[in-house]
């Protein structure tokens, strides 16, 4: 039940991705509370299979489908007319710099620009992530939560996406607190759920050559089943008096990488895997990343030491603020969903082989 809230089940509420994995479960749920007015943008209409299944289950609400690119003002101005709440899910996922700055800034500094333009908006609730912070300072196995260090050093991190999801959230602050606009950031750990595309996610380890390196080992996965995420994305962009805040988005009873993995072998394939320990991986990208400086980039810094702490250093993590100012509780565990997910990573293993 939702309480607090700054719009009424009739106002308009425009969801920027919302074919995609967490975009179609926020609409989902946004329905499911008996939000009537919804309106969708999407990238392109050959990908709305599953997102018009979800939209069949209400037939009573009013949902349209705009077709738009945000790099359009144009499209932005027609997305946004009229409506009080807009759930941004829009973020560039290519590997240069040039162009996740322009699908992620550029984007939403166009939708801004639109936005702002309509007086009826109430709130602008922006999806970060996780990938925006540093713990390369942080001792392992200490608390990352919202006061924790964001990083800066990108080009040491090589690491495209980590950069435009740090400007966007620095565009969103200055342009939000330059024109009132009022707006929440939150940022998801590791959505999961069926729908996914990668089975294990780099934080349980990687296979660059052509073995799997179980470097997560011990750590705990900062994972948020995709019930959970799209639910506080929805309940942080309507609930009154959180204006300008962040949130970190992780569920209760966190898996250990080694749990993860033990259950994927066991449930979906077994394959071989060499268990890393932190140090010695991190030796590792030290003398990659030396050689990499040395030559020029001729060896591209793909392994680094502040890449290597964000996903394999070990920490600990809190969803205490979400729950404390927005009211939210993950309803379903990993334990409760952990036969369901893999059942899906099976059928997802046997497309793709």
């Amino acid at each position: 039940m939702l309480n607090d809230t700054i719009v009424g089940m009739n106002d308009p509420i425009l969801i920027t991705g919302a074919n995609g994995f967490i975009g179609s479960k926020v609409v989902e749920i946004l329905l499911s509370y008996g939000f009537n007015n919804v309106r969708c943008l999407v990238r392109s209409s050959n990908n709305v299979g599953a997102l018009n299944v979800i939209i069949s289950r209400y037939a009573s609400a009013k949902v349209d489908l705009v077709e738009g690119n945000l790099l359009s003002r144009d499209d932005c101005d027609r997305a946004c007319k009229g409506v009080a709440v807009i759930y941004n899910l829009v973020a560039g996922m290519e590997k240069s710099f040039p162009g996740c700055f322009m699908n992620s800034v550029v984007t939403l500094r166009n939708l801004l620009e639109s936005a702002r333009q309509h007086s009826n908006l109430k709130r602008f609730l922006h999806v970060s992530s996780f990938a925006v912070y540093s713990n390369f300072e942080l001792k392992r196995g200490g608390l990352l939560d919202e006061t924790c260090e964001i990083e800066t050093h990108f080009m040491e991190r090589s690491d495209a996406y980590c950069y435009g999801k740090v400007k966007q959230d620095e565009f969103l602050r200055e342009y939000g607190d330059k024109y009132n606009v009022p707006y929440v950031i939150v940022r998801p750990g590791v959505p999961y759920g069926a729908g996914v595309k990668a089975p294990i996610h780099a934080r349980v380890g990687i296979d660059p050559f052509g073995i799997f390196f179980h470097l997560g080992r011990s750590n705990i996965l900062p994972f948020t089943y995709i019930d959970n995420c799209a639910d506080a994305i929805v309940m942080a962009g309507i609930k009154k008096g959180i204006d300008r805040e962040v949130f970190n988005i992780v569920d209760d009873n966190l898996p250990t990488s080694k749990k993860f993995l033990r259950l994927y072998k066991k449930h979906v394939g077994h394959f071989r895997s060499l268990a890393v320990p932190y140090w010695f991986f991190y030796i590792f990208c030290s003398l990659w990343e030396k050689y990499s400086h040395w030559s020029g980039e001729q060896l591209p810094p793909a392994f680094n030491r502040r890449k290597c702490a964000a996903l394999w250093k070990g920490n600990r993590y809190s969803n205490n603020k979400l729950k404390d100012l927005v009211g939210w509780k993950p309803k379903l565990s990993f334990d409760d969903v952990e036969d369901r997910y893999f059942e899906y990573l099976m059928k997802l293993k046997g497309k793709v082989n």
